[in-house]
């Protein structure tokens, strides 16, 4: 607070004094508070050091249990079938631990430059990582030399020797050894050895390049390829990666693409309108198999002429329950596409903070539902009746459609037709909706309680105010196929990588998923553009981050090029 003028001496002395004193003190609050946040640099540098050292350690033990189970079946095994499954999950199990252990590196790294009395922590990497082929052709690269003395600013340098940096890089069915050469100049002045800094490399000492980098991830995450068979694939080729090696790649990768999948989401959790959906992800645990769930959220407003470019997000958790939507969406506000699992229940609380959360149910599982049920019971009309409609009017059903406006979608929606010429151009989901409701009120009464379409028609009319909110807003589509297509390729990819590794990986997974995923939702190659963001995102701004997003990323060569299919 102030101090109070009539209060102040008077003599320029006394007030020289008080100021003098008042300066102490503000120094020794800023020294306190300087102590404070570095003491605090320190402890979660030491916490990120000690988590680094045990993944490590991790690593190593998974490392060597794999070399001595696949010495025992050489030696005296078995060579069954079964034996081999056995190896190949130890081999996952030792990606996971070396992908893990270098995200953590990279996190101690980080977390040792904000504190000066933590010694950074390095990871023990066999020597022979970073010797390549000899048979690979080699580009070389040579920085611009330094043109004055980095200390005296002088010009007489002469040439005293060079660092070179050997990356694997790989160009389609062809590969290549880039060594990049730093020369080193010595001042004739004041005998000082000037060189062009080292380049970025997103591996730790840089031995993949970007391009080879993003091929692993999109191997792995967008082709469902597990690393134990790439490497293999990279071997025949006649380039040997030894599997932590590769796994080392999928952990600094996931590591230095964080910033962006923040922004996708943000940009998601921003939409109006949300599809939500969730699928099972097999998970390794000890002495067998979890049932783990991936989830994601799903922001696509071309339906409804909406501006936001498309994505998803996805997330993974250990099980289904309703915490994980509800953690997921707790800063959400607005309409939620999904099926009808109980966990999203109190996303649709009137009172939720920060606002409510519309229930918008998916017409496509209720009709599926009452066709396998009943459909001798319940006429075309009742079952189709509001998709036939719709077919014409809303674009969801055709992703290259022409983008209409949500107020045009509710008008032809409510406008007043005929009910018997559906199909004709007259009539509208409005009036079809009400018959379909009173024809289900007709035909419950004349079933059975416990008969299962009876049960499927109570289920549908007790949410009739969620399943008919699209007659109230345009934005809503009466499907949630986007949702669905986002987590189609985990449901075909299961078979070939069979399960997570750990809760670690299946969270890794998720986050290049949304990556992924966003890129082909806006007719992004992954893989281009993978290795023009990790090419790029070192040196470029943070605070310029949003143009590396698929939808705002360019390459020349892209243009002109069809999009991708959906």
């Amino acid at each position: 607070m102030d101090a109070d003028p009539e209060a102040l001496p008077d003599d320029v002395a006394a007030l020289r004094a008080a100021l003098a004193s008042a300066r102490v003190l503000a120094r020794d609050a800023v020294a306190e508070k300087e102590a404070v946040v570095a003491q605090r640099n320190a402890v979660e540098a030491e916490l990120a050091v000690a988590k680094a050292m045990r993944s490590e350690d991790l690593a190593l033990i998974a490392h060597q249990k794999l070399r001595i189970a696949k010495l025992e079946r050489q030696i005296y095994g078995p060579r069954s079938e079964r034996s081999v499954r056995l190896v190949d999950q130890m081999e996952l199990q030792l990606e996971e631990a070396e992908a893990t252990a270098t995200e953590d590196e990279l996190a101690a790294e980080m977390a040792a430059a904000k504190a000066v009395s933590v010694a950074g922590f390095v990871r023990k990497r066999p020597a022979e990582r970073n010797t390549f082929p000899e048979h690979l052709p080699r580009e070389r690269v040579v920085v611009d030399p330094p043109t004055a003395c980095d200390c005296c600013g002088g010009t007489r340098l002469r040439r005293l020797g060079e660092d070179v940096t050997c990356t694997l890089e790989t160009i389609p069915r062809s590969w290549k050894v880039i060594e990049t050469v730093r020369e080193k100049f010595t001042c004739r002045d004041c005998e000082k050895i000037s060189q062009a800094p080292a380049p970025f490399h997103v591996i730790p000492r840089g031995w993949a390049g970007p391009s080879l980098l993003a091929m692993i991830l999109f191997e792995k995450f967008g082709q469902h390829q597990p690393l134990n068979r790439q490497v293999e694939r990279y071997a025949r080729e006649g380039v040997p990666i030894s599997l932590s090696t590769a796994a080392d790649a999928v952990g600094a990768g996931c590591k230095v693409l964080e910033p962006l999948l923040r922004l996708v989401e943000a940009h998601v959790m921003a939409a109006e309108r949300l599809h939500g959906d969730d699928t099972t992800v097999p998970v390794m645990a000890l002495g067998k198999c979890d049932t783990g769930r991936c989830w994601v959220y799903v922001r696509d407003d071309r339906p409804f002429g909406g501006q936001g470019p498309p994505a998803a997000m996805f997330y993974y958790s250990r099980d289904r329950g309703g915490a994980h939507p509800q953690a997921h969406l707790a800063n959400y506000a607005g309409i939620l596409q999904a099926d009808a699992f109980g966990g999203y229940g109190k996303l649709y609380e009137p009172q939720r903070q920060p606002g409510p959360i519309l229930e918008a149910p998916c017409w496509v599982q209720r009709r599926a539902q009452h066709l396998a049920d009943g459909p001798s019971l319940i006429g075309p009309l009742a079952v189709d009746g509001p998709f036939d409609l719709e077919q014409g009017v809303d674009p969801a059903h055709d992703l290259h459609g022409d983008r209409r406006d949500d107020d045009l979608f509710l008008a032809r929606r409510l406008a007043p037709g005929v009910l018997l010429e559906i199909g004709h151009g007259e009539e509208r989901s409005a009036p079809v909706v009400a018959e379909l409701e009173a024809y289900m009120l007709e035909q419950r009464a004349k079933l059975s309680r416990g008969h299962d379409l009876a049960k499927a028609m109570t289920y549908l009319l007790k949410r009739w105010a969620a399943f008919t909110l699209f007659l109230d807003d345009g934005r809503v589509c009466l499907s949630n196929n986007a949702a669905e297509r986002a987590l189609r390729g985990i449901a075909l990819g299961r078979k070939s990588w069979l399960f997570c590794g750990s809760d670690r990986g299946g969270e890794r997974a998720a986050a290049m998923y949304s990556l992924i995923v966003t890129a082909k939702m806006n007719d992004v190659d992954p893989q281009a553009w993978l290795a023009d963001v990790l090419a790029r995102i070192a040196t470029h701004p943070a605070h310029r981050l949003g143009e590396l997003l698929p939808w705002n990323w360019k390459v020349p060569r892209q243009q002109g090029l069809a999009p991708l299919a959906a």
